[in-house]
């Protein structure tokens, strides 16, 4: 069963509630997703939906690329549609010794909420031995157990030693989770160390308006215990998705706080951020049809 939430920069990023709890009923190992890093989607996870449903995860898998790791360490910009560049094809392990820096901060994210990381590095064709080796050895330096991935060349058998490890870890479990801030802390003093324990950032900065609003809100016992979704880029730890691996010495700004009190959502929204990712004006669906006449699907391809 897939049940796939929405995404995490703008909203929850997590699969329902319900969905988890026909999962347990249905499997021994249950598997929910959580959209976009552990920066953005772990922390909602396990801040918002755990505290909400009463349910603690015993392991998260971080998923990791050796493309994405040469990105985070400083590689060429990646263009859609465009070549790759030499650098992610070939092998550099100064590329990935120092976009692993962007890795060991997702697995110190999932321990700080006392949860045992997993990283999965889900191998390319074109990644070599010393890449996968120097990627297993720093992120288990960091205290995260590592597995290769190549169900894209082995199907299902390509993925024993990531079931495997996500096994064991489930083993141990997460005893000791925790929550990273009380529910019932004035709202800038949650938005400070989300963005201090999480993200890496020296503090936060608001624009008077914003401020104004969460002035309105703290004031409010109710609105002020409404979950923190915070709206920030996925491309980055910090709100500015152009800086890769991991920033220090930066300061997170909050232009804008949105409340939603229907799901009792406030969102302060970071940096400049879209709220609803646009289709191009002719989308794909517009060519999806059946055929009255075999009744096949067409226009999927």
């Amino acid at each position: 069963m897939v049940h796939a939430g929405p995404f995490a920069n703008i909203a929850v990023g997590q699969s329902s509630i319900i969905g988890d709890l026909i999962g347990l009923k249905l499997s021994e190992y249950h598997v929910t997703e959580s959209g976009f890093g552990a920066d953005i989607g772990f922390e909602k996870f396990c801040d918002v939906k755990c505290r909400i449903s009463g349910l603690v995860p015993d392991c998260a898998v971080i998923v990791c690329t050796i493309r994405a790791l040469k990105m985070h360490g400083g590689g060429p910009k990646v263009v859609p549609g465009r070549p790759l560049d030499p650098a992610y094809t070939q092998e550099n392990l100064e590329l990935v010794e120092k976009g692993c820096e962007n890795l060991i901060a997702h697995i110190e994210i999932v321990k700080k909420f006392g949860v045992s990381p997993v990283v999965c590095i889900n191998h390319f064709h074109t990644d070599t031995d010393a890449e996968v080796k120097l990627v297993r050895r720093l992120a288990e330096q960091a205290g995260a157990r590592v597995a290769v991935s190549q169900h894209w060349l082995k199907g299902g058998e390509g993925a024993l030693e990531l079931a495997e490890a996500v096994m064991d870890a489930c083993k141990e479990g997460s005893n000791n989770f925790r929550f990273l801030y009380e529910s019932d802390m004035p709202l800038r003093e949650k938005v400070e160390i989300i963005a201090k324990e999480i993200y890496g950032a020296d503090g936060v900065t608001y624009t008077p308006a914003a401020l104004e609003k969460i002035k309105r809100i703290e004031a409010d016992p109710k609105l002020n215990k409404f979950s923190v979704m915070m709206v920030k880029t996925h491309l980055s730890l910090s709100h500015d998705p152009t800086v890769k691996g991991r920033p220090r010495g930066w300061t997170l700004p909050i232009r804008d706080v949105l409340l939603f009190s229907g799901a009792e959502f406030v969102c302060p929204c970071a940096g400049d951020i879209k709220l609803m990712p646009g289709t191009c004006s002719k989308p794909a669906f517009m060519r999806i049809d059946v055929d009255v006449e075999t009744g096949k699907i067409r226009g999927v391809f």
